[in-house]
């Protein structure tokens, strides 16, 4: 193995690894927060299901892109490849809705209530769920051609206008369905970044404009907690922005070629799967009900180590 695979692999390896360890821990943060607590609170939850979306995003890609790199073959037949690809594509949708939908939440929370918003403002909890189920629908509607188009890797040639993913190839037979669906996933995931970047941004406008009317609002306890959440927020959407920025760069370079490189190819998932792999991070050091849970299982479990230690002496 030379060193470029090396360091692709090792890579490839900690981000995968790092990454679904990361998110799981969100995960079994709330699913404890669950038992303790009557309901997770609206952004609790959507924190929550963008931790399962990215998630379901390295499983799907990240893991057989691992094996891949380090020399395993023939992982997946046909029927693997299209439901692996179907699972990806849906995922890595989720991950950019739940974030955009997670920014506009968060700036409908934090506004000032004006005739509309304060009828609007008392439904937002439970508009959380359907809004889920909603972007589940749209998503799956969306991604449907993706199954199409993917199929094991076959030995010889890769054709034009195919994508290889190493585990899988994606044969989009020809160049007008390689440019229509690289413009239709590019234009859902623009509509919504612009949409999470307008939200972001009222964030910090509301923030500036009414620094000292906030400073006031923050001896209640809620007010300082909707504060420090809309600060999450909008670190999430900047680091979100910052790989799918770097993520379609790359997808429009590949576009306009008619053979793309599996290096080039590489690059762009990693680049892809970085706020997969980060934003969990984030979310455990900045959230402190993860942190206090997370803290309260790793005291619980240290007595049990001092008094097996003791014992053995």
């Amino acid at each position: 193995m030379d060193l470029c695979v090396t360091i692709k692999g090792v890579s490839f390896l900690l981000q995968t690894g790092l990454g679904i360890l990361g998110n799981a821990v969100v995960l079994l943060a709330y699913a404890s927060i669950i038992c303790t607590e009557p309901k997770l609170l609206p952004v609790d939850m959507i924190l929550c299901h963008l931790a399962f979306a990215n998630l379901m995003l390295l499983l799907t890609r990240c893991v057989p892109q691992t094996m891949t790199v380090f020399g395993l073959k023939d992982l997946l037949n046909d029927p693997g490849c299209k439901a692996v690809i179907y699972a990806y594509r849906i995922g890595r949708a989720l991950s950019v809705c739940i974030t955009c939908m997670l920014s506009v939440f968060q700036a409908m929370t934090i506004a000032p209530a004006g005739p509309k918003l304060s009828k609007l403002k008392p439904m937002l909890p439970s508009l959380v769920l359907p809004t889920f189920a909603a972007l589940w629908l749209l998503n799956m509607a969306i991604c449907i051609a993706a199954p199409f188009f993917s199929m094991a890797p076959r030995n010889g040639t890769i054709p034009a206008f195919t994508l290889n993913l190493g585990f899988c190839h994606v044969d989009f037979r020809d160049n007008m369905s390689y440019v229509i669906n690289g413009v239709a996933v590019s234009g859902r995931d623009f509509a919504f970044v612009a949409l999470m970047l307008g939200s972001s941004g009222y964030i910090l406008l509301l923030l500036h404009r009414h620094s000292e009317q906030v400073k006031g609002i923050r001896r209640s306890h809620g007010s300082r907690s909707e504060t420090r959440a809309a600060k999450i927020v909008v670190t999430l959407v900047v680091l979100y922005v910052v790989f799918f920025g770097i993520d379609n760069v790359i997808w429009i370079y590949m576009l306009t070629v008619s053979k793309v490189s599996p290096v080039v190819a590489d690059m762009r998932v990693f680049f892809s799967s970085c706020y997969a792999s980060l934003s969990p991070y984030f979310i455990i050091s900045s959230n402190k009900k993860v942190k206090r849970k997370i803290v309260c299982v790793a005291e619980h479990d240290q007595p049990l180590v001092d008094t097996q230690e003791s014992n053995e002496k």
